[in-house]
């Protein structure tokens, strides 16, 4: 029992570039929140998260992105950060039969990110969850 990476897109305005991913999971969405929404759990398979506040308005700090705040946040849903230098990861998850979908959107600024490495990310994050979910 694993997900699929459905194809990212990407798009590209001015200087700012937004990639979009849907990852379909077979576990239930409470059961994949604590891998976009804690420190642990982001650490294990995304970048580490020196500093997570799991509030709206919360300082976040991830390893290798930048500091920010969450920009939004509504639990076993909804978890977005803003960090300076990285841009904007929004992580929203759905209920998709007996599983999941993360839809996932990723806006910064340069050419700092690629689709390859968030692939890549998701691939870990599938092998993070293990065949029983966390």
């Amino acid at each position: 029992m694993s997900g699929s990476i459905a194809q990212g897109m990407s798009q590209t305005h001015g200087n700012t570039h937004i990639l979009h991913f849907v990852v379909r999971l077979p576990w239930r969405m409470e059961d994949v929140w604590p891998a976009v929404a804690t420190a642990e759990g982001l650490a294990a398979w995304c970048t580490p998260a020196d500093v997570l506040e799991p509030r709206l308005g919360g300082a976040v700090v991830l390893g290798g992105l930048g500091s920010g705040q969450v920009t939004a946040w509504d639990v076993d849903r909804v978890a977005e950060y803003t960090v300076e230098g990285g841009g904007r990861l929004r992580f929203h998850l759905e209920r998709d039969g007996d599983g999941s979908a993360l839809r996932f959107t990723h806006e910064f600024q340069g050419e700092e990110e690629t689709e390859q490495r968030w692939r890549t990310r998701f691939e870990l994050l599938i092998e993070y969850m293990g065949p029983a979910g966390l």
